[in-house]
């Protein structure tokens, strides 16, 4: 059985290195571009092009992080989501049942399928950058790592989730506890 799901991309982060390394009282390095594009490539076992994990054999199974802007709301406030530096900022989405899960995002140039993988952790960073306090109460709520499993672009706006499992947009702003993917 298949559900569909409406849902927003609310943005895209892309970034070709890493930001946030050392010591987070330092800061974040300054020079690191971070781009929020209107749309994004996504490239089948290799993840967004122009990102810091696109190829990065290491990463093949983590190459997309989702994040649900609900979640990020509730563990950090008004704090701009880009800091959070996941990659596919949703609303409307219930991310923890799609671990160990297929499931396609369809923005209008046909579906984009994906295999969702571990919880992506938040990192020390986010007490620095969202707030003191943000890092704790994203944990169980930092998004979702997943492999990208066919190519094709997707872009901000209206988006269509086709999967096999029920979801609640009602909770997706919910702390999960456990730290192994379903199924």
């Amino acid at each position: 059985m298949e559900f569909r799901y409406d849902v927003e991309i609310v943005t895209f982060v892309v970034s070709p290195a890493h930001a946030y390394f050392g010591r987070p009282k330092d800061g974040p390095a300054a020079d690191v571009p971070t781009e929020t594009p209107s749309s994004v490539e996504i490239v089948a076992d290799k993840g967004i092009r122009g990102d810091r994990f696109f190829g990065v054999r290491a990463h093949t199974e983590a190459a997309v992080t989702f994040l649900a802007l609900e979640a990020w709301e509730a563990a950090a406030g008004d704090a701009d989501p880009v800091v959070a530096r996941r990659n596919v900022v949703v609303r409307g989405l219930e991310l923890d049942p799609l671990r160990g899960r297929e499931f396609s995002v369809d923005t209008g140039d046909g579906p984009v399928r994906f295999r969702g993988g571990r919880p992506a952790h938040p990192c020390a960073w986010m007490d620095t950058m969202a707030g003191e306090g943000a890092r704790k109460a994203l944990i169980g709520r930092g998004g979702l790592r997943a492999q990208p499993l066919t190519s094709g672009t997707l872009r901000v706006g209206r988006a269509s989730i086709v999967t096999d499992i029920e979801l609640d947009a009602a909770r997706a702003a919910a702390q999960v506890k456990r730290a192994q993917p379903l199924g």
